[in-house]
């Protein structure tokens, strides 16, 4: 039952969370499993797992699925998925595993968060998932870097996930069946999804309500997995979001959730990502705007929307919407776009980050065209307070 809600990726979603009945019986037998200890980012893979965000993968890849994903942005049975999702270990932790053992997944603290029935144990190519996947080799680049820095060997199989890593934000953290319920008891059929690792601003705002517009519903649906150092803190970012919604958007068009993925800043690949677990989440439509996940210099602007053009859309599922660098243009006295606005740069209202940051820093609010005043004033509390 979809509600009258697009099908999830594979045309159903794959929780892989063990149930209450499984649970008592893992956690016995984990004890005498060999043991790996896994960080953040595999942490917040499990959770995606669990949940069947990551719908239809029930655990990390094999061989097949991830030559075929980092070679062809599709899983091997043909359906499109863009960023492996795997579990490295090193040369000697994979020596002393064999193929048909099950090992016990445990967090720094060496408690248990999942089993792991090795299927696959197979060597990859680092330098060949960067240049694919990322577009680079460079380790500057923080997906690659991490990349570079995990194991030689993959593990393959199935995952049965018996605890989730620490949940921040309970009151946003929709799993997909909980979003889709919620949409469906609001009536929304057609839903957009906006991807975002920054607090919103006034174009962004601009973007999602055009595609508002055109939907029943929008869900407003931030990414607090792992992010670069010097990204805004998750919880800062929360603040903006709930003083934004509570201003300036209507309550019952918008949803507000969390996204408990780690970022791979894959740039057009990660669009696809994104908008895959989107539609697990509910979404038919998908809001990708300029340099999506990108970083640095290593995608093109427009890149992460010339992407979807690679991909059947019916295979894909999801509507991509697209829009143009947008910004406030004082001659039009509106928000507006190289699309829509016909005067000159002169005439637009466009700050850098590193702008916005400096006028933060000395508790300057952004003029009203950039920033909203409410949006503003929770980025300058929250950097005397990281100052202090």
């Amino acid at each position: 039952m979809t509600n009258g809600l697009i099908a999830p990726h594979g045309g159903e979603l794959i929780r892989n969370s063990a149930s209450e009945a499984e649970r008592p019986a893992l956690l016995a037998q984990a004890k005498e499993l060999p043991q790996i200890t896994i960080g953040s980012r595999q942490l917040a893979d499990l959770e995606m797992l669990a949940i069947g965000a990551y719908s239809p993968l029930t655990g990390f890849v094999k061989r097949a699925d991830y030559l075929s994903i980092v070679n062809n942005m599709h899983l091997s049975n043909g359906l499109p998925w863009s960023i492996p999702i795997t579990l490295a270990v090193t040369t000697e932790q994979a020596s002393a595993l064999q193929v048909g053992v099950q090992v016990a997944l445990v967090n720094a603290q060496q408690e248990l968060q999942a089993v792991l029935t090795i299927e696959e144990k197979y060597p990859y190519d680092k330098q060949l998932e960067a240049r694919k996947v990322y577009r680079t080799e460079e380790d500057a680049h923080p997906g690659v870097q991490v990349l570079y820095q995990q194991g030689d060997v993959l593990l393959g199989g199935p995952v049965r996930v018996v605890a989730l890593q620490e949940q921040t934000y309970k009151q946003y953290r929709y799993t997909p069946e909980q979003a889709r319920a919620l949409f469906a008891e609001r009536g929304w059929r057609r839903v957009v999804g906006f991807q975002t690792r920054n607090p919103v601003h006034r174009a962004h705002e601009y973007i999602q309500k055009c595609a508002l517009e055109t939907v029943d519903g929008l869900y407003l649906h931030p990414l607090v997995g792992d992010t670069k150092g010097d990204d805004i803190p998750a919880d800062v970012r929360m603040r903006c979001y709930e003083v934004l919604l509570e201003n300036y958007y209507p309550a019952d068009r918008v949803i507000l959730g969390v996204l408990p993925a780690a970022m791979r800043y894959a740039g057009p690949r990660e669009a696809i990502f994104h908008a895959l677990m989107r539609k697990n989440y509910g979404c038919s439509h998908f809001i990708v705007g300029r340099d999506h996940a990108g970083v640095g210099n290593y995608y093109g602007t427009y890149d992460a929307q010339r992407i979807f053009s690679e991909f059947d859309a019916e295979a894909l599922g999801i509507t991509p919407m697209f829009f143009d660098h947008t910004f406030f243009c004082k001659v039009c006295d509106a928000m507006s776009s190289q699309k829509t606005c016909p005067h000159s740069s002169e005439h637009h209202v466009v700050l850098s980050g590193t702008r916005v940051r400096q006028m933060l820093r000395a508790g300057e609010i952004p003029p009203r065209e950039f920033s909203r005043p409410e949006v503003a004033k929770v980025l300058i509390e929250a950097m005397r307070e990281s100052a202090a």
